[in-house]
């Protein structure tokens, strides 16, 4: 969880990005809100921290969330109406944070992929372990014209043994993309630690918020406040590629 004993600005700082690629704000779909309304009232919250584009990313995964675009779109068109009402003009779009297993290579070979803007295409591994075929997905996706990004590397525990897989994998080019709650030491001291080696490694491509609910945005509210995120803000806003690559 957040460090309350760090030093504190006086003043909160905004994002380094505009574009917000990583959230679960669809309503109703996985383990982010719950409702249209809820979720208009986080997007509120996050517009105060600079975010003016929102592509959520709602977990698609085997067994859990199986969800596919006729259960996706019209609970975006739901929260897109209850914005709408508020009289609240962010951009508000989808695609998808898709776990890597069986469901997800179904929903690929019958082209039911929501990918982001240019082709870009977010990938989770499983906690437990890499995929076996990792490798070979990385370069399937890539002759499909896909352009993968791992979703939170740095809270894939079993890397930190051999950091250099990190390289290889980025090499390879798949991006990588870190989550804002991670560096706010959210998930705890491990996932953070990684996520800033990342970055001072130059690995880091596109960051999200990963907001799921209030006890997320009060999290970020105060790392808002903090000297760590002033340190974290000046390494990022010359590297991550959110308000570039979806135009």
């Amino acid at each position: 969880m957040f460090n309350i004993f760090q030093k504190k600005r006086k003043e909160p700082l905004k994002l380094p990005f505009k574009t917000d690629i990583h959230c679960h704000l669809v309503p109703g779909v996985d383990d982010g809100s719950p409702d249209a309304a809820t979720s208009a009232e986080l997007i509120e919250r996050m517009q105060r921290w600079g975010i003016e584009r929102i592509i959520a990313s709602p977990h698609v995964t085997q067994y859990t969330f199986e969800n596919t675009p006729d259960i996706l779109d019209p609970a975006l068109e739901e929260l897109q109406e209850e914005l709408r009402r508020r009289g609240n003009a962010i951009v508000m779009e989808r695609s998808a944070e898709y776990r890597i297993d069986e469901f997800f290579l179904k929903q690929m070979e019958a082209k039911a992929l929501t990918p982001y803007p240019n082709s870009y295409l977010l990938i989770e591994n499983s906690f437990m372990q890499e995929p076996w075929n990792l490798d070979q997905l990385i370069f399937d996706l890539q002759v499909r014209g896909f352009r993968p990004v791992l979703a939170h590397p740095e809270r894939y525990t079993y890397y930190y043994g051999k950091p250099s897989r990190y390289k290889e994998l980025h090499d390879a080019g798949l991006m990588f993309q870190i989550n804002l709650l991670s560096l706010a030491g959210n998930y705890g001291k491990a996932e953070k630690k990684m996520a800033e080696k990342l970055l001072e490694d130059g690995m880091v491509d596109f960051i999200g918020t990963d907001l799921h609910n209030s006890r997320h945005a009060a999290v970020i509210d105060e790392y808002l406040m903090s000297k760590d995120a002033e340190k974290h803000f000046a390494m990022l806003e010359s590297v991550i590629q959110n308000d570039k690559a979806f135009i």
